[in-house]
């Protein structure tokens, strides 16, 4: 009953999301007068909680007028509040000590939070392979996607499950940017043997975010090459993530692209309608709304591309609820997400601009919606295929459901379509003009 009340007293002195991400995982294991057991699910949640949550936990037993003890404990592992000396004892000099550097880990950026769907399976597989060192698929894997897919999702996972399953990898987990920090500090410092020291010898697995930002950045690639060649011989495990591709990455050596592109690369596409019903049911769960089908459908159908979009409409929700005292209604979530989309036009969907399509050319939507391909059916539903592509971000094999056709359709209806634009000013001037009227009267 304690830990409720100052759960319920840290909710007036920081915003709910941060109860909900750094407090609600911690558990109470035990609870009595003398004291309270708190376990957190690993120790980079536990530091994380020391250093900025368990003050004011503190300060929350004081106005509650408790005496208990707050004793904060990682899962499985050994009390981390306790003084240094009555802590487990240290490893033998003989024995290898775990050297790792890791980021904050997210403490709910695990593989059971990471939901599958035909758009990020293989990126799924691999990585859960990669993290259980089952090497059948490679050790080096090159994920890439837009922002908010999952690529942090699936690095911090993997770094979760290592760390927790064999606590004594040398894992280095940074992004690109904190490594060529590190490195001009070694020059700096003339310290560059060590730098070479911890990622060709002192490295198990390598984990590195965001590799498109070392564009440019000859010195750095140098030196990862370098080690690269070091690792991949070693057959460790090396996971790159980026926004694209290593062929797209500008300004990079030849080497260095060679390198990048020589192990496993996994793209993740934007989830399409089940997958992202399926992440909005989840993140409802975890903030404790019970939404109905109506409200998760009206989400799926818009909110596409950045799941972290979802997760703000969520919380937006979450906060809007609880200020207003109210039920979620469809009303108020459309508010939300008229906000949170604002002017862009991505509210639109493929249904509706199928719909306008047929209106405009006189055709029944049945008939876009048949095997047809008579002239007269087949341009109008190319033309619809091409302006959901243009003026929304549906993934392909979305549109291709709202026309009962599969994706590789959807991608030759755009080439057909984009081919007659620069072929002919009639079909330009027609493709600008239904553009016009979409978003004046669709928007």
């Amino acid at each position: 009953m304690s830990w409720e009340l100052i759960k319920e007293r840290l909710r007036t002195m920081v915003p709910d999301n941060t109860v909900d991400l750094w407090v609600s995982p911690l558990s109470c294991r035990q609870e009595s007068e003398e004291i309270i057991d708190l376990v957190a699910p690993d120790r980079f949640f536990s530091s994380w909680v020391q250093e900025n949550i368990l003050p004011m936990i503190k300060q929350c037993l004081t106005e509650l007028n408790l005496t208990a003890q707050i004793k904060l404990t990682v899962a499985g592992g050994q009390d981390e509040t306790a003084p240094v000396e009555t802590r487990k004892q240290l490893p033998l000099p003989t024995l290898a000590v775990n050297k790792s550097t890791v980021r904050t880990l997210h403490p709910r950026f695990t593989f059971d939070e990471f939901m599958v769907g035909e758009s990020n399976i293989m990126a799924r597989s691999v990585c859960e392979a990669l993290a259980n060192n089952d090497k059948s698929m490679g050790h080096c894997l090159f994920l890439d996607s837009g922002p908010g897919l999952g690529k942090s999702h699936l690095t911090h996972a993997v770094a979760h499950k290592i760390l927790a399953e064999s606590p004594g990898t040398r894992l280095h987990y940074l992004t690109a940017q904190q490594l060529t920090a590190e490195m001009v500090k070694n020059i700096r410092n003339n310290t560059m043997e060590e730098f070479k020291d911890k990622y060709h010898h002192h490295c198990d697995v390598l984990l590195i975010e965001d590799i498109h930002t070392l564009s440019g950045r000859s010195k750095t690639q140098e030196e990862l090459s370098s080690a690269l060649d070091t690792l991949l011989k070693q057959e460790k495990r090396v996971i790159f993530t980026s926004k694209v591709p290593p062929r797209n990455i500008q300004d990079i050596e030849p080497e260095f692209r060679s390198r990048l592109s020589g192990g496993l690369l996994a793209t993740i596409n934007p989830p399409d309608l089940r997958t992202r019903t399926h992440i909005i049911r989840r993140k409802a769960g975890n903030y404790q709304l019970d939404l109905d089908d109506e409200i998760i459908g009206f989400l799926a159908g818009n909110l596409k591309g950045d799941i972290r979009r979802v997760e703000s409409a969520i919380v937006g929700l979450k906060a809007r609820i609880g200020i207003m005292g109210c039920q979620p209604t469809l009303g108020l979530v459309k508010e939300i997400i008229t906000n949170l989309l604002g002017e862009e036009n991505s509210i639109i969907s493929a249904a509706a601009i199928r719909d306008f399509v047929a209106r405009q050319f006189d055709t029944p939507v049945e008939e876009l919606l048949s095997k047809s391909r008579k002239r007269t059916v087949a341009f109008p539903r190319q033309i619809a295929m091409y302006l959901t592509r243009k003026l929304t971000s549906e993934p392909l094999n979305d549109i291709g459901r709202s026309f009962n056709r599969d994706h590789s359709t959807v991608v030759h209806a755009i080439r057909v379509i984009s081919e007659a634009i620069n072929r002919s000013g009639s079909v330009r001037g027609q493709i600008e003009l239904l553009t016009d009227k979409i978003q004046r009267e669709l928007c």
